[in-house]
């Protein structure tokens, strides 16, 4: 669900309190399903990525056994057994990245778009590119880290340049870098394996490619390792991502100040007193008035009157004297 209404300060369109169901139409998403939907997953990868680093620890056992007492029945069977579980935990391992890349890409989508309506017009490529860049071989390398760099910057609650980016630097790197050794480890495998079956498992001829094989299956369990890494690594980027657009979202918006607050950057928002540089509250220099129009002149009080005399009739008293001593003026 959304963030409770009274955590925004000004109601605007977007705030949960009038949205239905708590789904906002400002391009603001708050609820918190697919994040949490999305963290049982990535731990749910973690525990099978540890059940691969122990099918490949069985195979590296299998080879080291056949090094050992040669290429017997009973090392064929364990190989044979390896190799099944393994290959069961592929699969396993399968169904959970699926899961997990569609949940990833319609959070990853959400957070763009909430990032959108943050700082509107300053990201390089549209809301379409949070889900195509994931799948698009050579420019997924690249694309979906300038478009989280994007959304850092914009979701960061004290401006762009204060974007914790460390913890997502180092998710990104180590991700690649497990995908280089898995991509290194499987090309050695399947090369190693092929000599094998060439050499119809020959052991006097094929003891190095058997080294080869566990030289392979070494540096994929590597790769697995570096990838249980990496999804925590990507839990913890959620879990941040997310809690910077709460924070963010609480700023009002479009930088929009909370009651007794100064907006983004320190400086006010249009109608609101004060200067860049200068505190929230503090006096503003008066307007400098319009072309064309002159200051308006302050009028001498009103004589008073005494009680009761109508509105107009002249006060009452003596008459004036007249200068020139003979009388009252005007006789």
């Amino acid at each position: 669900m959304g963030a409770p209404a009274a955590a925004y300060p000004y109601p605007y369109p977007g705030a949960p309190g009038m949205m239905p169901a708590g789904m906002p139409v400002g391009g603001v998403d708050l609820r918190r399903g697919v994040r949490i939907a999305l963290t049982v997953l990535l731990s749910l990868a973690m525990a099978v990525l540890l059940l691969l680093i122990a099918a490949r620890g069985e195979q590296r056992g299998a080879l080291d056994e056949i090094l050992r007492d040669g290429l017997t029945s009973t090392a064929r069977d364990r190989i044979d057994d390896a190799d099944g579980f393994y290959a069961a935990m592929v699969g396993l391992y399968s169904l959970v990245l699926i899961a997990t890349a569609v949940l990833w890409v319609i959070w990853f989508r959400r957070m763009r778009l909430n990032a959108e309506a943050f700082a509107p017009g300053t990201h390089r490529f549209g809301s379409g590119w949070a889900v195509g860049s994931w799948f698009t071989p050579v420019v997924n390398l690249w694309f979906p880290k300038q478009m989280a760099n994007d959304i850092y910057r914009a979701s960061a609650p004290a401006g762009p340049q204060s974007a914790p980016k460390g913890l997502l630097n180092a998710w990104w790197t180590l991700w690649l870098t497990a995908g280089g050794f898995s991509i290194v480890g499987s090309i050695m495998f399947a090369v190693a394996e092929r000599r094998l079956k060439t050499r119809r498992y020959v052991f006097s001829s094929a003891r190095e490619d058997v080294e080869s094989l566990k030289t392979a299956l070494s540096v994929s369990t590597l790769a697995l390792v570096l990838y249980i890494v990496a999804a925590l690594l990507a839990l913890l980027v959620v879990r941040q991502l997310s809690k910077l657009q709460e924070q963010r979202a609480l700023a009002g918006p479009l930088g929009v100040p909370p009651m007794g607050g100064v907006p983004m950057g320190g400086v006010p928002a249009p109608g609101m007193p004060g200067m860049p540089g200068m505190p929230y509250g503090a006096p503003a220099a008066p307007p400098a008035p319009a072309a064309g129009w002159a200051p308006v002149q302050q009028q001498p009080p009103m004589p008073q009157q005494p009680p009761g005399t109508p509105y107009g009739q002249p006060p009452q008293g003596p008459p004036p004297q007249n200068p020139f001593g003979n009388g009252p003026q005007g006789y």
